[in-house]
């Protein structure tokens, strides 16, 4: 069967949109081919920083015929309507069409119209200029002399050629012709734009790819991505060094070049006082570059490592001096920054109100850029106030918090006050990932507790299900305070997620909350906190993604999660013993006999039989009825105190008593007795079964 193969060159694409392009790619062109009758055995996208490819194999030469039955209208229609008809099938005369009968309709038309499968080539020829012209780039532009015509093509960098050949492995392969934008499709390519720029023509993928390794392009991404990291860690070792791995930049790097080569270059050991963190961002924003360290260090080396897209004929030695000169700039600049930030600010006399308000101490550098934050009133949100509202209402809210957690109430307050400061930073005014982390380390060159340092980082995190939670009470706390007052605030105004909207992460905050309980062990009833109801189903919500995640059955959950439920911690708690109970042979049979009798319950007060309010042992006049009263009372009283005592575990091994007495009465006892009074005192007996596992969780809501 035939292959396709195509490919869009261009100039450059940026790097973080490669991987993605080629995928829509991929699936425009199969889901266009698949639409229009084609089938084919397997598609894979290629992409370098100059061209986006496709290989599909086993493409059929032509589309399937398809027959199509056209109902018409009964054969005493009027002309009027037998004429649509004909028109619409694209009959010639009524003749051409078939009468078929129905018994109660009577006879009527029926056009069987084939329509004739066509030649691949032409389906590929009508479906691809379409494709490339409304190719979904974020920011297509315009280039060339058609530019200046309405309609004319968009691509993300100037389009240069189109490769579009097809055919099997048994048959020269010949071009699928369609022209876009006057670039018309064709069997040439190019290689590496300086060390292969010359023209190369293609058949099939096995000899496109062949030719462009030769031209020096490597087109398999991956591999591109394994050659650096391979060459990086090699190097690296070779040097009494290891790589400092970054998979985000591999990425991007793997995205820049067609054919790598990987340097290393040095920078003045000076720069190493300088915090890690900014010289790996430096290095990495500015030259995409990757940092190395001694083995097990956890400071760096003043060794980098670059990858160039060019095969030098000094080995690399102008390329290396060339960058290096960049990152010392670089590096001095980031110098600059860190001790700029452990200096004093020029208007000290300004801030005295601000420092009041938080009661900052002006001598300290990060107390004055706190000061600082508050006289410039930067904005947090225009509904929401300024950053420094915001850190007084987390303060408020931190306050409350810290005797739950157990936090020490003056430690807290003070990393609440200092948690925003590093935003005045010119560290994190020129890398703002690294906000909580140059505050830490601010705060403990100042001379700041060391819980007080720790929370200041940690209180932006977990910033997402792979981050870890805050490590000790105060950046618990601090944390929780920060992610509450977010979502009590944007609550407040209405500006909640909506469908897969979520511009404020509001989801990843409230998961972030529920993570901290949970993990923490912290019992937090939201209600205390929380006074929006809409706000603490939306916690629910998100509990129940997480608990799902965590391997929890979706029904269980729904068991025990009540619509007043506030204590997170005690649901997951129920839900793990609920678990482990319903799983095991006495949960499993107590399930079925509660649900019997529930169901039973429910159906006679639908019906609106008369139930007694509480069992009168005078009534009971069975042995097996006896038994379950019994039975009920102790486990009831037992399971109550057990939960009261928040053991679930103990609870549930309490109601798995009932297992027994609850399946001999169904054997023994005839609910629906013709004395009423008996009849209501047997219902009231099934009502103090719900009754009893309601204490846990409602069964009737358990599967199975």
């Amino acid at each position: 069967m035939p292959d396709l193969l195509l490919e869009l060159r261009s100039e450059e694409i940026p790097a973080r949109m490669q991987r993605k392009a080629a995928g829509d790619l991929k699936k425009l062109v199969t889901d266009a081919l698949v639409e229009a009758g084609l089938t084919y055995e397997g598609a894979r996208e290629y992409w370098t920083p100059r061209r986006l490819t496709l290989d599909i194999r086993g493409l059929n030469a032509r589309s399937s015929d398809v027959r199509e039955d056209i109902k018409g209208p009964a054969t005493s229609a009027p002309e009027q309507a037998i004429q649509g008809f004909l028109r619409k099938a694209g009959l010639a005369s009524i003749a051409e069409a078939h009468v078929h009968s129905d018994p109660k309709k009577g006879d009527f038309y029926v056009a069987h119209v084939v329509k004739p499968g066509r030649a691949a080539d032409e389906i590929i020829a009508e479906v691809m200029p379409g494709i490339i012209r409304n190719f979904p780039w974020p920011k297509p532009m315009r280039s060339g002399a058609e530019s200046a015509r309405p309609g004319s093509l968009q691509w993300v960098r100037p389009l240069q050629s189109i490769v579009c050949t097809f055919g099997s492995e048994t048959e020269e392969t010949r071009v699928v012709p369609f022209e876009i934008g006057g670039i018309v499709a064709g069997n040439v390519t190019y290689g590496h734009r300086f060390h292969a720029p010359e023209p190369i023509t293609v058949r099939r993928f096995e000899d496109y790819a062949a030719s462009l390794e030769k031209a020096k392009v490597v087109l398999d991404a991956e591999r591109r991505k394994q050659i650096i990291a391979t060459d990086a860690n090699n190097i690296a070792f070779a040097n009494g060094l290891e790589l400092v791995e970054d998979e985000g930049l591999l990425e991007e790097v793997s995205g820049l070049v067609e054919w790598p080569q990987v340097l290393m270059g040095t920078f003045e050991e000076d720069f190493l006082s300088i915090p890690s963190e900014i010289i790996r961002l430096t290095i990495k924003t500015n030259q995409k570059c990757f940092v190395t360290r001694k083995p097990g260090a956890d400071t760096l080396s003043n060794h980098f490592i670059l990858v160039s897209n060019i095969e030098a004929k000094d080995g690399g030695k102008e390329i290396v001096h060339g960058n290096g000169k960049v990152v010392r700039a670089r590096l001095s600049d980031a110098k600059h920054f860190w001790l700029r930030d452990q200096g004093d600010l020029p208007d000290l006399d300004t801030l005295k109100a601000s420092a009041e308000k938080f009661g900052l101490d002006l001598s300290k550098p990060l107390d004055q850029r706190m000061a600082k934050l508050d006289a410039l009133n930067v904005t947090f949100h225009a509904k929401l106030g300024t950053q420094c509202e915001r850190v007084a209402r987390i303060r408020t809210l931190a306050a409350e918090l810290a005797p739950i957690i157990g936090a020490d109430p003056a430690l807290v307050d003070r990393a609440v006050v200092l948690a925003k400061a590093d935003l005045r930073t010119e560290a994190v005014g020129e890398f703002p990932e690294l906000q909580g982390i140059m505050g830490r380390k601010y705060a403990l060159l100042q001379g700041e507790d060391a819980s007080v340092a720790e929370a200041i980082e940690d209180h932006y995190k977990p910033q997402g299900p792979s981050d870890r939670v805050p490590s000790g009470k105060v950046g618990l706390t601090v944390a929780l305070a920060d992610k509450l007052d977010t979502l009590i605030g944007f609550w407040a105004i209405d500006e909640k997620p909506t469908g897969s909207k979520d511009p404020y992460a509001l989801r990843r905050a409230a998961l972030g909350v529920i993570r901290m309980l949970l993990e923490k062990n912290i019992r937090l009833p939201l209600s205390t906190v929380v006074k929006d109801a809409d706000l603490v189903s939306f916690f629910h919500d998100r509990l129940k993604v997480y608990l799902r995640d965590m391997g929890a059955r979706h029904d269980l959950i729904d068991a025990v999660l009540t619509p007043d439920a506030d204590d997170l911690l005690m649901v997951a708690r129920r839900v793990e013993a609920l678990t482990a109970f319903i799983t095991s042979e006495e949960g499993r049979n107590l399930l079925a006999g509660t649900k019997r009798a529930t169901q039973l319950l429910a159906a006679e007060e639908k019906k609106g039989t008369v139930v007694e309010v509480a069992v009168s042992p005078d009534l009971l006049t069975l042995d097996a009825e006896k038994a379950l009263y019994a039975a009920i009372e102790t486990a009831s009283r037992d399971a109550a105190a057990a939960v009261a005592g928040e053991d679930f575990r103990s609870a549930m091994a309490a109601l798995s008593t009932l297992r027994a007495p609850v399946d001999q009465f169904f054997t023994d006892v005839l609910v629906n007795d013709e004395d009423p009074a008996i009849r209501a005192n047997r219902l009231a007996l099934l009502s103090s079964i719900r009754a009893a596992t309601g204490t846990v969780a409602d069964f009737s809501k358990i599967a199975g």
